[in-house]
């Protein structure tokens, strides 16, 4: 479990909380292995708790822009439900084709059991 200093990811730091971003879920509803979207300033967010680690990614394939939130979770790999292209949720990366473009990360930090994520 990632303690309340933690960050996973890059991204542009947000404003709420001290600095820790915009809250979009609790840490008990986001069970390890589980995938869920949230919206943060109009985007969709991929959040993905792989292993008690949160990552968050935009929640878009960027082949066909299929929402990756369907799609399975494989390690810290998330695999596109439309035309099956994955991509790592540490880095953003194309690891799969059709999809070679990478996905956008976004901070995230583990605040008192709350999840924040970066403003995209």
């Amino acid at each position: 479990m990632r303690s309340d200093s933690d960050t996973v990811d890059s991204g542009t730091a947000g404003g709420d909380a001290a600095g820790a971003g915009v809250r979009v879920a609790s840490l008990a509803d986001l069970p390890p292995g589980e995938l869920t979207s949230v919206e943060v300033d109009g985007v969709a967010v991929l959040l993905a708790n792989v292993g008690g680690t949160v990552r968050a990614v935009r929640d878009q394939c960027t082949h066909e822009e299929a929402p990756l939130s369907e799609g399975d979770l494989e390690g810290d790999t998330v695999v596109c439900p439309w035309h099956f292209a994955s991509f790592c949720l540490r880095t953003g990366e194309a690891l799969e084709a059709p999809a070679t473009e990478p996905v956008r990360t976004y901070e995230v930090r583990v605040v008192d059991g709350e999840v924040y994520v970066s403003r995209p």
